[in-house]
């Protein structure tokens, strides 16, 4: 899902060394998730998809909304709130990787979070 410098792990699990800089990327703070235990070193909440966004998803419990929740999200990463968060991470990155991106999701594959590692991969690469 990641490349080597971007990698993905849930909140509850615990740090690793080579996790590099943590970065949550998720609207809310992790439930029952201590600022200590989660050893987040930067919060982006304006990577997340809009709470609009996030609530039309989630009022679905059918799961097939998936493929436009994916859509209308990758359209919010070019808006100029979420595009100033997403340089943020590239910014990351490039000054030495790796970023861990942290969140508490439980299905982490079917979250914001494969779209958003897919378009911060997309803009490494056409940076480098």
């Amino acid at each position: 899902m990641a490349s080597s410098d971007v990698r993905v792990r849930r909140v509850y699990e615990p740090k690793e060394d080579a996790d590099g800089t943590r970065v949550l990327v998720d609207r809310l703070w992790p439930r029952g998730e201590s600022k200590e235990r989660a050893a987040i070193d930067k919060w982006l909440k304006d990577v997340t998809p809009s709470s609009e966004l996030r609530s039309w998803y989630h009022a679905d419990r059918t799961g097939t909304r998936y493929d436009e929740f994916a859509e209308r999200y990758r359209t919010e990463l070019t808006d100029p709130v979420h595009e100033a968060a997403v340089r943020e991470l590239v910014e990351l990155v490039e000054e030495g990787g790796p970023v861990t991106l942290v969140t508490a999701v439980k299905d982490v594959e079917h979250s914001h979070v494969p779209v958003l590692v897919d378009h911060l991969e997309h803009a490494l690469r056409h940076r480098r």
